[in-house]
C-alpha cells in the first residue's frame, strides 16, 4: 500500500514531495515511513523502478535501436525532454536531489556511460556538431531540469515546440526552404 502510494505521488510531484503527502495518499503515519523504510531515500530506492527508472533505461534501450546515429541523436533527446514533462520525478533524479541513494547515483552514471557512447557514434558517423561533449548533454538536461522544476511550466504544446528548437536549432538552414521544412527543421509554409 505505501509503495504504491509513494510510486503514484512521487510520478506526479516528484521525489522531492513532503513525506506527509505520501503518508497521506498510503492512510499512514509519516512515521511509519520511517519504520518501515528508514526514511525517504529507503521509500525513493523501494519504488524507483516503477516511477522512473524503468522509463530511463527504456529510453536509452529505444535510442540503441534506431539505426541512423542523427536520428539516434534527435530521438534520444526528444525521448529525454518528454520523459522530464511527463514526469517531475525524472527531473529530481537528474538534478541528483538525493545523493545519498545509490540507486538514483547509478541512473546517472548509466545516463552518462549513454551520452559518452552517443558523442563517440556521432563524431564517428560525421553529424555531431564540432566541440558538443557529453557534458553537453549533461548541461542540456540539467538545464531543462532546472526550467521545469523551478521556472513557469509552459504548456505541452509550447514545451514540444522549443523542444523542435534544441533538435532543428533557431537559425535558418542554408536548404531551400521548402527542403527544410520537410526535415522538420522550418515551420511549412502557411
Amino acid at each position: 500500500m505505501i509503495r504504491v502510494a509513494a510510486a503514484e505521488v512521487f510520478r506526479v510531484q516528484g521525489l522531492c514531495v513532503p513525506l506527509e503527502n505520501v503518508a497521506a495518499a498510503a492512510h499512514v503515519s509519516k512515521a511509519t515511513i520511517f519504520n518501515r523504510f528508514g526514511g525517504r531515500v529507503g521509500l525513493i530506492e523501494a519504488v524507483i523502478d516503477d516511477v522512473v527508472a524503468a522509463e530511463l533505461r527504456g529510453i536509452i534501450d529505444d535510442a540503441r535501436s534506431v539505426t541512423d546515429v542523427r536520428e539516434r541523436l534527435r530521438h534520444y533527446v526528444g525521448a529525454i525532454r518528454d520523459l522530464q514533462y511527463r514526469l517531475p520525478a525524472v527531473n529530481d533524479v537528474l538534478l541528483q536531489e538525493f545523493p545519498d541513494s545509490a540507486q538514483l547515483m547509478d541512473l546517472c552514471r548509466v545516463g552518462g556511460a549513454f551520452h559518452d557512447e552517443l558523442v563517440e557514434q556521432g563524431y564517428a558517423a560525421g553529424v555531431l556538431a564540432e566541440g558538443f561533449t557529453p557534458g553537453d548533454f549533461q548541461a542540456m538536461t540539467i538545464d531543462n531540469a532546472l526550467a521545469l522544476k523551478y521556472g513557469g511550466r509552459p504548456s505541452r504544446v509550447d514545451y514540444d515546440r522549443r523542444t523542435a528548437f534544441v533538435l532543428g536549432g533557431i537559425c535558418r538552414s542554408a536548404q531551400p526552404p521548402s527542403l527544410a521544412a520537410e526535415q522538420g527543421v522550418l515551420p511549412a509554409a502557411t
